[in-house]
C-alpha cells in the first residue's frame, strides 16, 4: 500500500507505540493522521488530529468512523495487559478486560471502518499482535488468549475482505519499550524501530510483519519443533 498521501487512523495514539506509529507515518508522508485516544486532550503532538475513542465501546467506535469517513489506512493498536495467569490470577477481571478491549475492542473498529476502507479504494488494515498470539506463557495466560483471539480475527478478516481489495496485516512483536512492558527485565526494542518496520511491511504489502529479531526466531521455533519449544517453556517457568 502507498502510505504517502495516505489518510490514517492509530488507535492508542497517546503514548507509547500508538505514538510511535502516528509519528512514523507522518515521516513516511501520510496526508492525515488521526491519534485515537480515550482522552484526546492527551495527544499533542504536532502534525495529528486528536479523536476521542475508546474501542470497548462499540457505539463511540461507530460515531468516529463517521467522523473519520476518508480513512485509507486503520493501525489497531490500542490493547491491554494485566499479567494475569488462568488460575492463579484473584478474579477473571482481568482476562475479562484483556479480551473485551484486545479481541472485542479489535473486532468493534475492524467492523466500523471496514466498509470505510471499502469506499474508499480498499487500503490496508492493520492489527498489532504479539509473539504470544502464537504461544501461551502461563504468567501471562489471559493477555496470550486475547492476542490468540485477535490473531484468528485477523486472518479471518483477510479472508473477508480479499473482495473489497483491503490488505489486511497482522504486525507480531516481542518485548516493546513502552509502559507495558516496563515491568519486565528483559531486552526490549524500541517503539519506533517496531512502527517503522510495521510501516514498511503494509508498504511493501506483507500479510505477516515479524516487527523485531525475536518474532521471526519463535515463529521458526514454533515452525521447527513445537514440543522442543515448549519444554523449554516450562523449564523457564
Amino acid at each position: 500500500m502507498q502510505i504517502k498521501g495516505a489518510t490514517a487512523l492509530v488507535s492508542g495514539a497517546n503514548r507509547g507505540l500508538g505514538r510511535a506509529f502516528a509519528q512514523a507515518l507522518l515521516q513516511a508522508g501520510a496526508a492525515k493522521v488521526y491519534a485515537g485516544a480515550r482522552d484526546p486532550s492527551r495527544v499533542t503532538d504536532p502534525g495529528v488530529i486528536p479523536v476521542a475513542l475508546d474501542i470497548t465501546d462499540p457505539n463511540a467506535v461507530i460515531a468516529t468512523a463517521r467522523e473519520c469517513s476518508d480513512v485509507t489506512l486503520l493501525i489497531n493498536n490500542a490493547g491491554v495487559m494485566w499479567m494475569s495467569p488462568f488460575i492463579a490470577a484473584p478474579s477473571m477481571e482481568a482476562a475479562r478486560d484483556e479480551m473485551m478491549t484486545n479481541y472485542f475492542g479489535t473486532l468493534y473498529m475492524c467492523r466500523a471502518f471496514s466498509p470505510v476502507l471499502g469506499a474508499n479504494g480498499g487500503g490496508a488494515l492493520v492489527n498489532m499482535l504479539s509473539v504470544v498470539s502464537w504461544f501461551t506463557h502461563p504468567m501471562n495466560g489471559s493477555y496470550c488468549a486475547s492476542k490468540a483471539a485477535e490473531r484468528a480475527l485477523t486472518d479471518g478478516l483477510r479472508l473477508e475482505l480479499a473482495e473489497q481489495g483491503t490488505l489486511v496485516v497482522g504486525v507480531y512483536a516481542s518485548f516493546i519499550e513502552t509502559d507495558m512492558a516496563a515491568v519486565l527485565d528483559v531486552p526490549k526494542t524500541s517503539a519506533d524501530a517496531i512502527a517503522r518496520s510495521a510501516i514498511e511491511g503494509v508498504a511493501n504489502k506483507q500479510y505477516e510483519v515479524f516487527a523485531d529479531a525475536r518474532s521471526a526466531e519463535i515463529k521458526a521455533a514454533l515452525a521447527r519443533d513445537a514440543d522442543a519449544f515448549y519444554a523449554g517453556l516450562a523449564r523457564k517457568s
